[in-house]
C-alpha cells in the first residue's frame, strides 16, 4: 500500500488507541461509515435536481384545471407519486452503485480497511448510509407531496402516508442491498446502474404476472419460471400508490408488518451475499 495514501478527512472512525473496553465497537464503525455516505448525498446535486424537477412538474400540472378540482387532484397525485418512485429509485441505485468502486478508484479503500474495520462492516456501513440517505430524500418528497395534497383536498390522512412511505423506504432497502451486491459483481458503476434499474423496473411491472406467463409454457420451462416467480423479491407489493390516489383505508397493521419483514429478509439476503463475495474479492 502506498504510504502517501491516507483516509479522507471526512471519514473519522472512532479512536481505538484506548483500553480494550473503550475501543470502537463494530456498530460505531458501521455508523461512522454510514454518516459519510449521508454527507455525500447532501453535497451531490442528484437529489436537488430530481426534487426540483418533481416539484416543478407537479406544480405546473396542479395549476391547470381541466376536468374540475375533484378529478384533477387524482391525476396530480398519480403523476407526483410516479415521479417520487422514479426519482427515489434513481437516487438509491446511483448512490449505492458508486460506493465501493469510488473507494477503490480513489485508493481510499486500502487505508480504510487498514483501520480496525472489517470488510463486512464496510459493506454494512455503506448499505446503511445509502438506505438512510434514500429515506431522508424520500421524507422530503413525501413532505412536499403531503403539502400539495393538503392544499388541494384540505385534509391529510397521516397514517396512510406513514404506511405508504415506510413500505416505499423498505422497498428501497431491498434495492440498495441488490445494488450493493451488483457493485461487487459488476466492474463499472454504469453497468450496475443500468442492470439494477432494468431489473427493478421489470420486478415492478412484470413481477406480479410472471406466474400467469408460466401457465402458458410447457415443461420444464414452466417449473423454472414458477420457481423464479417465488424466488424474486416482489417489489410491487410495496407500491401502494392507489391507496393514496383514491383515498382508500389503512392497510391492516399485521399485513403492513409482514411486508416490512418480507423486505428485511430479502435485503439481508442480498447484503449477506455481498459480504460473502467482497470477503473473497481481491481489492488491489
Amino acid at each position: 500500500m502506498n504510504p502517501a495514501t491516507t483516509l479522507p478527512a471526512s471519514i473519522k472512525l472512532p479512536d481505538t488507541s484506548g483500553p480494550a473496553g473503550l475501543q470502537a465497537s463494530p456498530w460505531n464503525n458501521v455508523t461512522a461509515i454510514a454518516g459519510v455516505v449521508i454527507k455525500e448525498l447532501r453535497r451531490r446535486k442528484d437529489f436537488y435536481v430530481l426534487f426540483v424537477l418533481t416539484a416543478l412538474i407537479t406544480l405546473v400540472m396542479g395549476s391547470v384545471s381541466i376536468f374540475g378540482e375533484d378529478k384533477i387532484v387524482r391525476y396530480l397525485k398519480e403523476v407526483c407519486l410516479f415521479l417520487i418512485w422514479a426519482s427515489s429509485l434513481v437516487i438509491a441505485i446511483t448512490t449505492t452503485a458508486r460506493q465501493i468502486p469510488t473507494e477503490r478508484e480513489n485508493r481510499t479503500l486500502f487505508p480504510l480497511l487498514a483501520k480496525p474495520v472489517t470488510r463486512h462492516q464496510l459493506i454494512v456501513g455503506k448499505f446503511l448510509g445509502c438506505w438512510l440517505a434514500s429515506g431522508l430524500a424520500l421524507l422530503c418528497f413525501y413532505f412536499f407531496f403531503g403539502v400539495m395534497v393538503a392544499a388541494k383536498e384540505h385534509h391529510l390522512p397521516v397514517l396512510n402516508y406513514f404506511q405508504a412511505m415506510t413500505l416505499h423506504w423498505f422497498a428501497l432497502g431491498v434495492v440498495c442491498a441488490m445494488t450493493m451486491l451488483g457493485s461487487i459483481v459488476f466492474a463499472a458503476p454504469s453497468s450496475n446502474n443500468t442492470i439494477v434499474l432494468v431489473v427493478c423496473a421489470g420486478l415492478l411491472l412484470m413481477g406480479r404476472h410472471l406466474h400467469k406467463v408460466a401457465l402458458r409454457l410447457s415443461e420444464p420451462i414452466q417449473t423454472v419460471v414458477i420457481a423464479i416467480y417465488y424466488a424474486i423479491p416482489h417489489l410491487e407489493l410495496f407500491d401502494v400508490r392507489d391507496l393514496l390516489i383514491h383515498n382508500w383505508g389503512l392497510i391492516p397493521w399485521p399485513v403492513w408488518l409482514a411486508a416490512l419483514g418480507y423486505a428485511a429478509v430479502y435485503a439481508a439476503l442480498f447484503l449477506g451475499l455481498a459480504c460473502l463475495l467482497f470477503r473473497r474479492k481481491a481489492i488491489n
